[in-house]
């Protein structure tokens, strides 16, 4: 998170700085170009730091095009005016578009981000079903789950536990939920729990009607993930419930 924290201040100055650098770079042809021309240069500028940037740095760039662009790029020439009716225009013109082109970009990059996220998910629930058709041992498909687990949910760690079921642990239900513990409907939280020690937030492993076992996780404190991970994190766990379950009925037969 604070990655992101960082790239997105950093696109705050790019989103200001640059579109002065592009002005005053332009400054030299400002009398062989036209507006227009000057205009659009900049509105490139404006979609390139959207695609690295947040909104507000998309944002940010237009405003700081349009100001640039009527400082540096009309006459009269570094001073706060426009004295040409159409240059207010293609200055109006820039400060729109540049909004518009930058809310896109974004959308589109967080498309793309989601797309990437969809993939990967679908990756570990491949994975994990072509261990279990392989028929392997199923303690194998238990360790690559719990790996999955540590990595699809952001784990400081975690374990798997053979056998009954104890105690009231916070729970991970199969609807995506944290159950807490403390009544039938307290599912409500966006938080991981954190009145328990780590590692007490159980994953219940069932296959064939019959309980397995457990994973333990051990959720580092925050936020929960995104309700599609959860629900990643369910079906990884099905899947175990399935291998053990194969592996029983072989044992029995």
């Amino acid at each position: 998170m604070s990655g992101y924290r960082l790239l997105d201040r950093f696109a705050l100055v790019v989103g200001l700085v640059a579109p002065l650098a592009a002005a005053l770079a332009l400054v030299p042809l400002r009398t062989d170009l036209s507006t227009t021309d000057t205009a659009l240069v900049l509105v490139v500028v404006v979609v390139a730091v959207s695609a690295i940037g947040s909104r507000a740095a998309g944002a940010l760039a237009a405003l700081s095009a349009a100001a640039c662009f009527g400082f540096f790029l009309t006459r009269p020439y570094e001073r706060v005016a426009i004295a040409d009716g159409d240059d207010i225009r293609t200055a109006v013109l820039l400060l729109a578009v540049g909004l518009i082109v930058s809310r896109l970009a974004v959308r589109i990059r967080g498309l793309r981000r989601t797309a990437g996220d969809d993939a990967a998910r679908l990756s570990r629930l491949e994975g994990t079903a072509r261990l279990v058709e392989r028929g392997g041992p199923p303690e194998d498909v238990v360790e690559h789950v719990r790996r999955e687990l540590t990595g699809l949910l952001g784990l400081r760690g975690c374990r798997f536990a053979y056998g009954s079921l104890i105690g009231h642990l916070p729970r991970l239900e199969h609807d995506g939920n944290v159950w807490l513990g403390l009544g039938p409907g307290d599912t409500e939280c966006t938080y991981w729990p954190d009145r328990w020690p780590p590692g007490t937030v159980e994953l219940r492993v069932v296959g064939g009607g019959h309980h397995y076992g457990r994973f333990l996780l051990e959720p580092a404190a925050g936020p929960l993930p995104s309700p599609q991970d959860r629900l990643v994190a369910v079906a990884l766990a099905a899947q175990t419930g399935s291998a053990l379950d194969t592996a029983g009925l072989s044992r029995a037969g």
